[in-house]
């Protein structure tokens, strides 16, 4: 999508559509009860427009509502497009990038290539702009790679109408960004929507080294025999039961100006596809467990566009990717496995094996230098039945690491919600046989299994990113298709920013 900032005045702008936001003005806590819509601008020919529409409470700037209208009286675009955005007591620059995406995705569905969109007189920033870009560039990603009927509903650019005495220099450098971001949460979404027979792990690591060859990092890409020469133990067992050879991503970003510390390592789960191994899913459903290499996706998305913004911190990047099959060859509930640091692993269920695979990661990324931890999986169902479909969890075993990443979520918009890591949890993966076994039950699994990595992070600060129940959109939104979400990218992004920063100790 070309990208584009325009100074012009509203009634000059030639285009197919002007998109221009509405806010519901009502407070539900005063006296008037009445629906107040707030028209986004002060311009007296998008106003006269509006003017009967709003008498007539055809305009509510309820979320998401949209009133199109053709050949607006006033002005020089085709159409005109009043587009709620929720109430303004809540209307903050994720919403922003939430009504962007809408009018994509609702102006792809009137086959137009090319809109203009009229941010709210107050959003004209930096931020907002970078907002805007980042939603409508996400809105325009659909899954449907595969139909034969398949139509080219891309959209082909989008111009954002600032004001002629802003900084253009920052405004442009914040078109840059969004995009970049954008495009990379969108390069995560491309590999967690291939099936599984596209996107084996040979086929990752062939993605991941073509992405770091593009961008400039550094990149190797391991096979079965280096995983056991690193005596990667809990690693191997889970790939041990598929024809298919596991591998072992590293992805570093050294900028050669970059202090010693911190080294921020970068963990993700890339099971390619996850049947449970012998303790077998359930059929129904089990098609999309082709995700559930979204962390290690999200890790590879992160890492792309870390080099493109060229922070000042050292990262590396580690995918640990493989599928989980039942065979001959499979392991078996029962068996013992030692991973990388030495711990003695016993298998109490063979579909626990995201966690088998971060721990040989989280050490890797210790043992290359990493002074801070970050892993992403789709690591339990536990985690769903606890958050739904709209937050992810987040672990942390350090406070101030904690909040440089609650800090990095007040710019990214994604929705983590903490959980513990009580030391208590420790006693129910207790193991009567080995260290530790790789499940503590059913009550508590996500913390069970935070738990379980936490075993292999040492004294390094560390969070946990549990994205199961957030990583795969259920049903199409008004600004983003069903599919894959691609969360994690943004956040890991602003954390990494954060510590080039200094945010992080």
């Amino acid at each position: 999508m070309k990208l584009l900032l325009s100074t012009l005045p509203v009634t000059q702008i030639d285009t197919e559509c002007l998109v221009v936001l509405v806010l519901d003005g009502n407070d539900a806590t005063s006296a008037n009860k009445q629906a107040l819509p707030l028209l986004q601008t002060s311009d007296p020919a998008v106003q006269a427009v509006a003017q009967d529409l709003v008498a007539m409470n055809e305009i509510t700037g309820k979320a998401f509502e949209t009133i199109l209208l053709h050949k607006p009286a006033g002005l020089r675009a085709r159409r005109l497009l009043f587009l709620g955005g929720g109430k303004l007591k809540n209307f903050s620059v994720h919403e922003l990038r939430k009504a962007a995406g809408a009018a994509v995705r609702f102006l792809k569905g009137k086959n137009l290539k090319s809109f203009t969109l009229l941010p709210p007189d107050a959003s004209q920033t930096p931020d907002a702009v970078r907002a805007i870009v980042e939603g409508a560039v996400v809105a325009d990603f659909d899954p449907d790679y595969y139909r034969s009927d398949r139509k080219d509903l891309k959209m082909d650019a989008m111009s954002v109408v600032v004001p002629a005495s802003s900084d253009q220099g920052a405004l442009a450098a914040a078109v840059e960004e969004g995009r970049i971001i954008a495009e990379s949460q969108n390069f995560t979404r491309d590999l967690v929507n291939e099936p599984g027979n596209r996107m084996t792990p040979t086929m990752m690591g062939d993605r991941a080294a073509a992405m770091c060859k593009e961008v400039g990092l550094k990149c190797e890409v391991h096979g079965p025999d280096k995983i056991k020469d690193l005596k990667m133990g809990a690693f191997w067992s889970v790939a041990q039961g598929s024809d298919e050879e596991p591998r072992l991503i590293v992805m570093r970003y050294e900028p050669a100006a970059a202090p010693a510390s911190p080294v921020i390592g970068l963990v993700g789960k890339g099971i390619t596809f996850d049947s449970g191994g012998i303790s077998i899913k359930p059929s129904d459903g089990m098609e999309k467990m082709k995700y559930d290499m979204a962390g290690g996706a999200a890790m590879i998305g992160a890492m792309r566009a870390i080099a493109l913004l060229k922070p000042n911190v050292r990262v590396i990047g580690i995918v640990c990717a493989s599928e989980n099959l039942p065979s001959g060859k499979a392991q078996k509930p029962g068996d013992v496995q030692i991973a990388m640091n030495g711990k003695s692993i016993e298998i109490i269920n063979t579909d626990a094996e995201g966690r088998l695979v971060l721990a040989d990661g989280l050490c890797y990324a210790r043992e290359l230098g990493a002074t801070h931890l970050v892993d992403a999986a789709t690591l339990t169902g536990a985690c769903v039945v606890a958050l739904g479909h709209i937050n992810a969890g987040v672990f942390a075993n350090d406070d101030a690491y904690y909040e440089a990443f609650a800090a990095a979520l007040q710019n990214s918009g994604e929705k983590f919600w903490r959980l513990p890591v009580d030391a208590e949890y420790t006693e129910m993966i207790h193991s009567d046989i080995a260290d530790i076994k790789n499940t503590g039950g059913r009550w508590g699994g996500a913390v069970t299994a935070a738990m379980f990595l936490k075993e292999f992070v040492e004294d390094k600060p560390w969070l946990h990113l549990d994205i199961a129940g957030a990583a795969w959109i259920e049903d199409s939104k008004a600004w983003i298709a069903k599919g894959p979400s691609g969360i994690a990218v943004r956040s890991i992004i602003e954390l990494v920013r954060n510590a080039a920063a200094g945010g992080v100790k």
